[in-house]
């Protein structure tokens, strides 16, 4: 049954266009049905998530162990089928014509910020690259890399933006906690909000000093 189960995964994987997670396969075991043959997949209509699992791990080492020119990873929650990194240069002269646009600089830098700080808003982020942002989250809003997450509680309730099970995938990520650098740009963004929190306090603190001193001319007290 074990080796039955390896090769059943392996062509779930090799035919799911993203990655699937334990609990997707147990449902589609679950689900599945062959008229022709009932019994073949009922015998697997009960297999266990920690089964999968190990299975999961098993065709990953045999995959690595033959050296075949894919493998399994784990990639934004889920386990999925990929080529490897060597066959880069002849895959990519395959794939250039359909894949869409790299993203640009500046939406790299903003999509950064949003991972880093979600749930954020349209002015902190362009608050954070000094630039208005208007144009990259329209396009990363296209490509499915960042989505509303939901409202701020701020004047005017502006929308809050987050990142997408896509953006993992799009970068081969398990979580966030993989984004390259991030405990460097998660401290550079703590610095800024310390920064951005000490100028509101200075800013308070010089419009106060200001209201005082303009009320003392108007009404200076008699000696």
């Amino acid at each position: 049954m074990t080796l039955e189960l390896k090769r059943i995964i392996e062509a779930l994987l090799f035919a799911a266009d993203r990655p699937l997670s334990t609990k997707e396969i147990r449902q589609i075991f679950a689900e599945a049905t062959d008229e022709e043959n009932p019994g073949v997949a009922e015998s697997f209509r009960n297999v266990r998530e920690a089964q999968l699992a190990a299975t999961l791990e098993e065709l990953k080492v045999e995959l690595d162990t033959q050296q075949h020119s894919f493998q399994i990873v784990e990639i934004a929650g889920g386990w999925r089928l990929v080529s490897r990194a060597e066959y880069a240069p002849w895959l990519k002269k395959l794939l250039d014509e359909a894949r869409p646009h790299r993203l640009s600089q500046p939406s790299l830098e903003t999509l950064s910020i949003i991972a880093l700080r979600q749930p954020i808003s349209r002015a902190d982020v362009a608050a954070i690259r000094g630039v208005e942002v208007d144009g990259v989250i329209k396009t990363l809003l296209e490509r499915d890399l960042i989505t509303i997450v939901g409202k701020s509680d701020a004047p005017g309730r502006p929308m809050l933006y987050g990142t997408t099970q896509r953006f993992l995938e799009h970068f081969g990520l398990r979580s966030l906690d993989d984004v390259p650098r991030a405990e460097e740009l998660r401290l550079q963004a703590a610095a800024l909000k310390t920064a951005e929190q000490k100028a509101e306090s200075v800013a308070e603190a010089s419009a106060s000093a200001a209201a005082h001193a303009a009320a003392t001319e108007q009404n200076p007290k008699s000696e």
